[in-house]
């Protein structure tokens, strides 16, 4: 036993890092750190996220420390033997510090996820037996390396162990894993800055999936590979193919919204080398305000086309108050920091947030807007819709929170008619023929989505008093009918509404209102 002792006391040598080719350059850092750690540390843990080199990283310094390494297939395989996660651990542990003075043990992520669980009919023994394994080693000099997830770690190995992660990459690692796959020629080629500044937060797993599928193409290049990734690696939540396709131009009589909309979080987003090369964010929090049917959503339809999978939605479809509510929620804001540079829509936002419920999610949204959680949360732009902007929290609206605050309006006499004469020109005749510029002034008041409703339903009167038999009236009485129909609609929602209370700012609303 003293000379197996020996032997892996003898291994535990400086380690030369720099020639372990297969580790991108964060995690030759991290390995040269664990290397340093084994001469003063008897514990120490190396987190990371899934896909970012973990378990690679551990074995390059294993394989110049020597002693023991545990991994989950180990753990597996004797776990068949012992039939209880515990018992299958102590064995384990207690096996290799017997014979090893340096034990690497990785995943230990996994066992805490099943001791965690509310199900898990033996509670806080994965602590114990934690404990009891540590204890050992300490008196015999042991030292005990731990791979992890970036989540809580076992109480029994925090209050001991030094902690190191691996980074994020950046895109020297991505070129380093691409070299891995394809090769230096093809590489070279490349703009892998351009790819790196599209998507920043990629794992090896989806890096190396994505060389892969270029390895027996003659050629590669930066627009063919953020495809790639866009389709495969960088989904949204929501399903491009099920949104109603529009764009600005359905914004009718709003030429100075669009552009503020271009200006301040079409263009960061979608132009990634005048944004590196200026340092161009989007707007942290914007604030899109304004009566129903006026355009809000269009601006977010329009927005998920363009972005596609840097587009992440909140909408009425996660029902506030569920069990899995902000569950659901902290899931997109997740991917969207990784899809970071992004967007996450919030439509409906002062629903949400009315008779001051759901204070958790507003917490959550004052965290991210002050930028607080991390660096990432820097690049997401939380763009939130509103009918009635003093039902939005007072402090999500402070200065430096919501920085862009743009009102939707009602469309003008000319906004109007640009509408109509837009749909009726994809209806048949006669009623194509209809005066649009007699209709635009006579539906003052009405929103695009009320103009929308009033082709609809004129085209039915229509058609019934033609299926009826009846004497046809000129076709503009048939979408005047309609106009009157539409505003005893909002007539009537208006006397459903109870009065608005709240404490926001009411700046610039009147013209809203209309």
């Amino acid at each position: 036993m003293a000379s197996n002792v020996s032997k892996a006391r003898a291994r535990v040598c400086p380690l030369d890092i720099q020639a372990q080719i297969q580790l991108t350059p964060v995690q030759r850092a991290a390995a040269a750190r664990v290397q340093d750690a084994l001469v003063f540390s008897s514990v120490i843990v190396l987190k990371s996220d899934t896909g970012f080199g973990r378990t690679t990283t551990l074995r390059e310094v294993w394989r110049g420390a020597g002693g023991a390494f545990i991994g989950m297939q180990e753990f597996v395989i004797r776990l068949e033997d012992r039939g209880q996660i515990e018992e299958t651990l102590l064995d384990l542990m207690q096996s290799a510090i017997t014979s090893h003075e340096v034990i690497f043990f990785d995943d230990l992520h996994l066992l805490q996820h099943v001791s965690d669980s509310m199900e898990y009919p033996r509670a806080n023994l994965l602590e114990v037996v934690l404990t009891a394994a540590l204890s050992r080693a300490e008196a015999l000099g042991r030292k005990i390396v731990f791979g992890s997830d970036r989540g809580q770690l076992a109480s029994a190995v925090a209050a001991r162990a030094v902690v190191y992660s691996i980074e994020d990459f950046g895109k020297e690692d991505y070129e380093a894993i691409g070299r891995g796959v394809l090769g230096l020629k093809k590489m070279r080629a490349l703009n892998i800055d351009r790819v790196f500044r599209y998507a920043p937060s990629l794992s090896a797993y989806q890096l190396k999936s994505a060389f892969n599928w270029f390895r027996n193409r003659a050629t590669l290049d930066a627009d063919s590979l953020i495809a790639y990734l866009t389709e495969h690696n960088m989904a949204s939540n929501v399903d491009i193919e099920e949104v109603r396709p529009v764009s600005w131009k359905d914004l009718k009589g709003m030429d100075d919204l669009i552009h503020t909309l271009e200006a301040k979080i079409a263009l960061p987003l979608e132009n990634d080398q005048l944004a590196a090369e200026l340092g161009l964010k989007p707007k942290r929090g914007v604030l899109l305000a304004g009566p129903p049917g006026t355009g809000k959503t269009t601006i977010g339809r329009a927005l998920a086309h363009r972005l596609h999978s840097k587009f992440f939605l909140i909408d009425g479809t996660m029902i506030a108050g569920t069990c899995n509510f902000y569950e659901r929620v902290e899931a997109v804001f997740q991917a969207a920091k990784k899809n970071a540079p992004s967007i996450i829509f919030i439509d409906d936002g002062d629903v949400l947030f009315e008779q001051n419920q759901e204070r958790g999610l507003y917490r959550y949204l004052l965290t991210m807007l002050d930028g607080l959680e991390s660096a990432s949360a820097e690049r997401v732009c939380v763009m939130m819709t509103a009918m009635d902007a003093r039902c939005v929290p007072p402090a999500m609206l402070r200065s430096g929170r919501i920085e862009l605050w743009l009102e939707t309006r009602m469309p003008d006499e000319a906004a109007r008619l640009e509408i109509l004469a837009e749909k009726l020109a994809l209806v048949p005749e006669p009623l194509r023929s209809t005066d649009a510029p007699f209709l635009a002034r006579e539906s003052r008041g009405l929103t695009g989505a009320d103009l929308k409703a009033v082709i609809e339903d004129g085209k039915l009167l229509f058609a019934y008093d033609r299926a009826k038999g009846a004497q046809l009236k000129p076709v503009e009485d048939y979408f005047l009918e309609a106009i009157h129909s539409v505003r005893g609609n909002q007539r009537s929602y208006s006397r459903t509404q109870p009065p608005r209370v709240g404490g926001a700012p009411e700046v610039g609303f009147a013209g809203c209102l209309i």
